[in-house]
């Protein structure tokens, strides 16, 4: 009766999710079209608002992974993954990742209860995106994706760099310090900011909550490979600042904890992602390969051709079982396997879509270079695949003790 009964609960979500990708899929393909994207990436958010509104109220996409206390669907990172699938499939840009992937998840986590039921239900319906500020190009060791976050001084070790904490007098902190490669970072309404407090011998890492107008604060939009990501440096210049949570006496709030477990989720719905995107680079060569002709017919016609996208669908759809393997059992190991999986079959389709698209693929005015920088970018920001193994190596011990770091 057990098994039946998880099975049921299993085919229910199964079908839960394929609703979740068909609405989506419809309605992007109204609304997030070739033509959209480019437009929404030189407005000033760099997505569409519109669009994003339509998205949190219709359908509850930013709230999907929160308790419905808060407002959201109380769904989970299956779900979430789906979601990410769809948009990485149209390259739409949207502040999903930022505020509803890295920034939710953390303050759901360590929030005080007044901070969550303040912030988070403005999140569920969309009215408050945020930003994850992280010193440096800190972003997959922060996440614990890609070296033990404990043992790395990521945020600054208390020496000079990074960002820095102090002690306001009467109460409150004061930040100091820059962030780059913050992702929506100059448009959110929140930011989440990893600073260092403490001094050297005593250092550790904390979250703290940034509005979008605290005096001090300069956010500046970046210029990124990939259009369809913005990101941003984040300035701190005295910034007053609020703690995420309410750290007790003896100072145990488990903030590098959080951030790793924000890192399993991130990791599964970035494996998603880059699956949806590989997918939709792959739709297109195959379209463009069943009607360009060559010596009187179609190019997709040729043997060697068919079997490069045999290939390719191998290898796409492998990583998307592996990616729905991790949603599932919610383990370490298999999301950072998923990612990596999955990033390279990202930049195999974005490869094999400029190559088969020949003349027409290099050009501007042709999407295959949009597919082709996400999956550059997102090797850059969340990888290279090579560390994501290697950690997920020191994580299972296959190789005995080691923190799963390379050369």
């Amino acid at each position: 009766m057990r098994t039946a009964a998880v099975t049921q609960e299993q085919q229910e979500r199964g079908e839960f999710c394929e609703e979740i990708r068909r609405t989506l899929r419809e309605l992007l393909a109204k609304r997030a079209g070739p033509a959209a994207v480019r437009a929404a990436v030189a407005t000033p958010e760099g997505y569409d608002t519109a669009l994003w509104a339509a998205l949190a109220g219709t359908l509850g996409l930013p709230g999907l992974a929160l308790p419905e206390r808060y407002g959201g669907a109380g769904c989970g990172p299956a779900e979430l993954a789906a979601a990410c699938e769809e948009t990485g499939r149209a390259l739409t840009p949207s502040p999903l990742l930022a505020t509803a992937v890295l920034a939710a998840p953390l303050i759901a986590a360590l929030g005080t209860g007044a901070q969550r039921a303040d912030l988070l239900p403005r999140i569920a319906d969309g009215t408050l995106t945020c930003a994850l500020a992280l010193p440096g190009g800190s972003l997959p060791l922060a996440l614990d994706l890609a070296d033990d976050n404990t043992a790395t001084p990521w945020s600054g070790g208390g020496r000079s760099g990074g960002v820095q904490a102090v002690p306001r007098e009467g109460g409150g902190w004061s930040l100091y310090g820059e962030a780059r490669h913050v992702l929506d970072g100059h448009s959110a309404g929140l930011l989440l900011v990893a600073a260092h407090t403490g001094g050297f011998p005593r250092s550790r890492t904390l979250l703290f909550l940034v509005p979008s107008d605290a005096t001090g604060l300069v956010r500046r939009r970046d210029t990124a490979l990939d259009l369809t990501r913005s990101q941003a440096t984040v300035q701190l210049r005295d910034v007053e600042a609020g703690l995420l949570g309410e750290e007790p006496a003896d100072g145990t709030l488990d903030v590098l904890g959080a951030l790793a477990a924000t890192g399993r989720l991130a990791a599964v719905a970035l494996a998603a992602e880059a699956v949806g995107a590989a997918r939709g680079a792959f739709d297109r060569t195959v379209e463009h390969a069943a009607t360009r002709e060559q010596f009187g017919r179609p190019i997709g016609s040729f043997q060697a051709l068919k079997h490069r996208l045999a290939d390719l669908l191998v290898q796409i759809e492998s990583a998307r079982s592996l990616t729905h393997c991790a949603a599932a059992d919610g383990d370490p190991v298999s999301a950072g396997l998923a990612l990596a999986q999955a990033l390279e079959a990202q930049r195999a389709a974005a490869a094999e879509t400029i190559q088969l698209h020949g003349g027409i693929g290099v050009t501007w005015e042709h999407d295959a270079h949009l597919y082709f920088k996400r999956a550059a970018a997102d090797e850059l920001l969340f990888g290279p695949a090579v560390r994501l193994r290697a950690r997920a190596a020191g994580r299972a011990a296959l190789f005995g003790e080691t923190s799963g770091e390379v050369a």
